[in-house]
C-alpha cells in the first residue's frame, strides 16, 4: 500500500505548501466524512488542536470540509492529542481529529486520526481515504449537511482522566515539579494535573503565542527544563512536546531520563507492585540495555518499526501493556489506548512515592548503552544499499560488535535523510563507526 499524504503519523509538512493547504484540508475531510458515512448515516468526529496560529485556519477548513459531507464535528479547542483520543472514546463519537505538527516548529502543521476506540488508524483505512480523494466531492444536500458545536468543559474532563491513572491512596504532596508543555496543548491543563495531586508546580513553557510552540522548550529542547529545576530547586521536571504525547524528565541534579529509561522504570514499578508483565515492545532505535536490561528479569522484549503506532500495532498483537519510544511516547494499554506523555508522567512519579526515591535512585540499575545517531542526506530516490562499500562496511562493524553493540540504517519517511545508528559498549568506538558509514554514504 503506498500512500501520498499520509506518513506515519498522519498528515504533516510545512503551512502553505501542499498538502498542508486550507483547499486540500476540506477536500480531506470532505473524504473522511464520506469513508466513515459508508457505515454510519450520521456520524459525529470531534477536533481538536494544539495552540499554532496556522491552527485556526486548519479547523475551519476541516470544520467545513466534515459538514459538507454530512458528518456533524464538535470542536474541543486546544486539547493534547491523547485528550483528543479519550474524548473520542469517551463521548462514543465516530472519529478523534488532531490538528498538530507535534514537536516541529510553528511554520509546520498536521492532521492526525483517531478510531472510536482511541487508537491510531491502519494504513488500510487511510489507503481508503486517499482513494477517495481521487473521487469528485458529493456535496451533501442542505438538508444533510453536518453541524458543530462545541464542547466547552474538554479540558476539565481529560484534567480527571490524566488523575484516575494516579493511585487514589497517594498524593504528590511535598514535590515541586518543573512542569514545561512546550508552548503547546497541554499549557493550560499540564500544570493543574500535578497542582491537584498535590504537588508544587513551577509552571515554564505555557505562554504561547502561536508561534512560540516547541521554540527553545519541550521535550525536544530539554535543557530548558534541566536549567528551571536546578533553578528552583526542584524535586523532578517534565517536559512535554507540542501535542503532550510524549515526556522527557529531569531529576533534581538535572540528569535528563529519555523514553528509553523512562519505559524501564514503567516496568519495574509494575514487577514491584507484584504485577504481571509478559512483555514489553520498544522500536529498532531502543537501547540495547534495555532489552538485556529486560532479559535478565524474565521479560520478553520485542522490536517494532519506528513510531509509536507501529509499537502500538505490536503491543495489540501480542496481548501486551507497555511500550515506547527513547523520544518519549510511552504506552501503557492498561491506562490509555495510545501515547500520552502526561499519564506517562504520572506513572514515573507514582514509582517515586511508593518508594520515596528519586529518579535516578530508582534507575541506578541501568545503563544505557552510547548511541550515535547521524543524518546523512542523499539524492531524492536514492538508496543507501546502491551505494559502493556502505553494506560491506556495516556487515563489517556488524562482525566487529557481535552481540555488544547493534548497527541501523533507516531512511527517513519525510525527506531525503539516511539515519545511521551505532550502538556500542563505548561511546568512542560508536561515534568512530558511525562516522565511517556515513562517510561513504556522503560520497554517493
Amino acid at each position: 500500500m503506498n500512500r501520498r499524504f499520509f506518513g506515519t503519523d498522519g498528515i504533516r509538512g510545512t503551512v502553505g505548501i501542499p498538502p498542508i493547504t486550507p483547499d486540500f484540508v476540506l477536500l480531506l475531510a470532505h473524504a473522511v466524512g464520506r469513508v466513515l458515512r459508508r457505515t454510519l448515516p450520521k456520524p459525529t468526529v470531534l477536533l481538536g488542536k494544539d495552540t499554532r496560529i496556522s491552527g485556526y485556519m486548519l479547523e475551519s477548513a476541516l470544520e467545513s470540509g466534515f459538514n459538507s459531507a454530512g458528518v456533524d464535528v464538535v470542536l474541543l479547542g486546544p486539547l493534547p492529542t491523547p485528550g483528543v483520543a479519550y474524548l473520542t472514546r469517551a463521548q462514543r463519537a465516530a472519529l478523534g481529529v488532531v490538528i498538530s505538527a507535534s514537536h516541529n516548529p510553528f511554520e509546520d502543521n498536521g492532521i492526525k486520526f483517531f478510531s472510536a476506540q482511541g487508537s491510531k488508524l491502519p494504513d488500510a483505512w487511510e489507503c481508503d481515504v486517499e482513494d477517495m480523494l481521487d473521487q469528485p466531492p458529493q456535496w451533501a444536500s442542505s438538508s444533510d449537511l453536518g453541524r458543530s458545536r462545541r464542547l466547552d468543559d474538554a479540558t476539565g474532563r481529560y484534567i480527571e482522566f490524566c488523575k484516575s491513572t494516579f493511585a487514589t491512596h497517594l498524593s504528590l504532596g511535598g514535590l515541586r515539579i518543573v512542569v514545561d508543555a512546550a508552548n503547546g496543548a497541554a499549557y493550560q491543563l499540564a500544570p493543574k494535573v500535578f497542582h491537584e495531586l498535590g504537588a508544587e508546580v513551577i509552571a515554564i513553557g505555557c505562554s504561547p503565542d502561536g508561534r512560540n510552540i516547541n521554540r527553545e522548550c519541550g521535550a525536544t529542547h530539554p535543557q530548558t527544563l534541566v536549567q528551571a529545576v536546578l533553578t528552583h530547586h526542584a524535586d523532578v521536571g517534565i517536559a512535554l512536546d507540542g501535542d503532550a504525547d510524549r515526556v522527557q524528565m529531569v531529576d533534581r541534579n538535572g540528569r535528563l531520563f529519555n523514553g528509553d529509561e523512562l519505559l524501564y522504570l514503567m516496568v519495574d514499578e509494575r514487577l514491584r507492585a507484584n504485577e504481571t508483565v509478559p512483555g514489553v515492545v520498544g522500536t529498532l532505535m531502543t537501547n540495547m540495555a534495555v532489552e538485556l536490561a529486560l532479559s535478565q528479569r524474565g521479560i520478553a522484549f520485542a522490536r517494532a518499526k519506528v513510531g509509536d503506532r507501529y509499537v502500538l500495532e505490536e503491543l495489540e498483537q501480542r496481548g501486551w501493556q507497555l511500550g515506547g519510544e527513547g523520544s518519549g511516547h510511552l504506552l501503557a494499554l492498561d491506562k490509555h489506548s495510545t501515547g500520552d506523555g502526561l499519564i506517562s508522567a504520572l506513572q514515573v512519579l507514582q514509582a517515586m512515592v511508593r518508594s520515596g526515591r528519586s529518579l535516578s535512585e530508582l534507575l541506578a540499575g541501568l545503563t544505557l548503552f552510547p548511541q550515535t545517531l547521524l543524518n546523512v542526506r542523499i539524492p531524492a530516490g536514492q538508496t543507501w544499499q546502491t551505494i559502493p562499500g556502505v553494506t560491506e562496511a556495516i556487515d563489517a562493524v556488524r562482525a566487529e560488535l557481535g552481540e555488544t553493540g547493534r548497527v541501523l540504517i533507516r531512511p527517513s519517511g519525510t525527506e531525503p535523510v539516511v539515519r545511521v545508528m551505532v550502538e556500542a559498549p563505548d561511546a568512542h568506538e560508536a561515534e568512530r563507526h558511525a562516522q565511517h558509514i556515513a562517510a561513504l554514504l556522503e560520497q554517493n
